[in-house]
This record gives C-alpha cells, structure tokens and sequence, in this order.
C-alpha cells in the first residue's frame, strides 16, 4: 500500500549556516560597532540566543536574523520568539526552533484526515504522522488537504512509497 510521513523538522546546518551570516553581518553594521552584540546556537535544545545592549537592538538582530534563515530556506513558522529579559546592561533573547510533531498536533491530524472523509488512514508513529492508503491519487489529496489547512506548524512529506 502507497504511504508518506508527515514531519516538521528543521535542517539545523542550515540554521548554523545562517546564524554565521548573521554574525557577520551585525559585526560588520555601523550601529552595532562597540556593542556586544551577537547570536549563538545552542544545538542541544535547538535554541537561538540574542545578546545585545537594548531591546531595539534585538528588534533589528531578529530581522536581520528572518532575513538569513529565509534565504537559506529555513520556514520561520518553526520559530518561538521569547520575551527579552534584561540581565545588567545586556539584553537576550531566545527564539526557540520548533522540531518534530508533538502528541496534540498529531492527533490534531490525524482528526484532521478523519474528517475529510478521504480514503486513507493515519497513524501516529513518535514525532511523525504516517498516512497510508489504496490509491497514490488518494495521499496526493491528502497532502492538499494538511496544505490548504491553517496548521502553526510547517510541514514536510519524506518516505513517499508506492
């Protein structure tokens, strides 16, 4: 029988990759010259770290950081913006990247397949969701529908089998 996985992941080099960017770009900008302002990657609990010396400057570190990751490809729907929290004279930031699926938007899709009324089932397997079906015509309407759905997470479809 044909099936596909539904995941959310984000490509964590290409995150690095952008973070990088970022840095320079901050070092290189007049109106950051003499701060100490930068990004860091913490990769263990995917977590980006804003340091600077005011919060206007962390408003304009973060879109210069959602410049970077959009142009590397990375969907900035995957991303939770802390609130600021000043510590002395610095400020920081963290914005969380949101990976995998988790147990109430699974089931979130699986509901959401159920009620289609489509010819395929969906079964949740860890931080995925697989759908399986008869027909390839079946999954391609499937994908459609979790498409044109107003979902907060980004998705991708991997391991499509006939």
């Amino acid at each position: 029988m044909p099936s596909f996985d539904v995941v959310s992941e984000v490509d964590l080099h290409e995150v690095n990759n952008a973070i990088d960017q970022a840095n320079r770009e901050v070092g290189t900008r007049f109106d950051f010259k003499g701060s100490n302002a930068r990004f860091e990657l913490k990769e263990k609990d995917s977590t980006i770290m804003l340091h600077a010396q005011s919060t206007f400057q962390l408003q304009q570190m973060t879109s210069i950081l959602h410049s970077k990751l959009s142009r590397r490809g990375v969907d900035l729907g995957c991303l939770k913006t802390e609130n600021p929290v000043t510590q002395g004279k610095e400020v920081h930031q963290a914005i969380t990247l949101q990976q995998g699926l988790d147990a109430v938007f699974a089931k979130k899709l699986v509901k959401l397949t159920r009620e289609s009324k489509l010819k395929v089932q969906a079964a949740i397997q860890g931080e995925k969701v697989r759908i399986t079906g008869k027909k390839r015509d079946d999954l391609q309407q499937a994908i459609t529908l979790f498409k044109e759905a107003d979902l907060e997470l980004p998705l991708q479809y991997e391991n499509f089998r006939d």
